[in-house]
């Protein structure tokens, strides 16, 4: 056995989970005064403030694999930044203290703190490319849909697996120029689109889980957002993959360099190695997936769910926080609350 750790063949283990969602819990609630104050920036910081120092304090060996300094220029929780007491599981972590920056600032739905975690090498370090093409669907897509087909040909393969008739397939999509094609293409195959304004990582899991109202997401969006929506995915027994999408030639010499493969599509045990993942989130505002942050009498109230591969389980974490406990933020916290 390795004595430097002691823990390296440590797993993550399912009370991880209610440590993890802390952290989540904590960065949504900090988010809350800039909710539609149209300062993203701000928004995140005060994320990512609360959610190092809530990470701090849990007992796992982890190390940023997937942080915020690549795509926000933050100062903390950036790749190769290790976080925990040191003690327990070695682990892989990629964080994204708000999801949907852009979101919060407006004041829009779908804006969340999300964090995903595996075992220590398990994770694609994909962060020399930035962007990702990605389809995710539930089980019935495993098998059926493949990213080397037209996206007409996967609508009608998911919706004779789903029993369903294209018109009630519902695709989501990044609301980008990029993907004008794309979404013309969805229609022309007499599929709807939910068009997304961001947080491909929520519309990835929705399109995964049975209740869900979404059937596919598909398009470009983060590399990052990949690997850690592949996470959750792994829990709900969907189908994810990815497909790196370099914008420059010097961008796929760095990936290459760093032993990325392009042209190549990235299975779910690819991006993630692990059949032990955790992936935990706490909505900052209403969503689909969770309900947003909300001020109840003398209470804050968040909402959170927690997936894990290894179990295949899903929990949904409502918190009552009593909000004295949260209220040194002063009055613009009073006040979105």
């Amino acid at each position: 056995m390795d004595t430097h750790t002691g823990t390296l063949f440590q797993h993550p283990d399912r009370n991880l989970a209610m440590e993890l969602v802390r952290a989540t819990e904590a960065a949504a609630i900090r988010a809350v005064p800039f909710i539609g104050r149209g300062d993203k920036n701000a928004a995140d910081k005060a994320a990512v403030d609360a959610m190092r120092k809530f990470l701090g304090t849990v007992d796992f060996d982890g190390v940023v694999v997937i942080g915020e300094g690549e795509k926000d220029h933050a100062p903390m929780l950036y790749n190769g930044e290790i976080v925990g007491t040191g003690r327990g599981p070695a682990c892989d972590i990629a964080v994204d203290p708000i999801d949907g920056t852009s979101l919060t600032a407006a004041g829009r739905p779908n804006a969340l703190s999300m964090l995903a975690v595996a075992d220590r090498g398990s994770m694609l370090d994909a962060s020399t490319v930035f962007y990702m093409e990605k389809i995710v669907t539930g089980p019935e897509g495993i098998g059926v849909v493949d990213l080397r087909q037209s996206v007409g040909e996967n609508i009608r393969a998911l919706a004779k697996a789903k029993g369903k008739d294209v018109g009630e397939i519902r695709v989501a999509v990044l609301d980008r120029p990029r993907h004008a094609q794309l979404i013309e293409e969805i229609r022309e195959a007499g599929a709807g689109t939910r068009l997304l304004l961001d947080g491909d990582v929520a519309g990835g899991i929705n399109a995964a889980r049975y209740e869900s109202r979404i059937d596919m997401c598909i398009g470009i969006g983060g590399s990052p957002e990949g690997v850690a929506t592949a996470c959750a995915i792994k829990a709900l027994g969907g189908l994810i993959q990815g497909r790196l999408a370099p914008k420059t030639a010097e961008e796929r010499e760095r990936g290459a360099a760093a032993g990325l493969k392009f042209d190549y599509v990235y299975g779910a045990d690819e991006l993630v190695r692990s059949d032990n993942t955790f992936f935990v989130a706490t909505g900052v505002t209403d969503g689909e997936l969770v309900e947003g942050v909300r001020r109840k009498g003398p209470i804050i109230r968040t909402e959170s769910i927690v997936l894990r591969s290894h179990s295949g389980t899903v929990r949904r974490v409502v918190a009552d926080h009593l909000a004295e406990k949260w209220l040194d933020e002063g009055p613009a916290l009073r006040a979105t609350l």
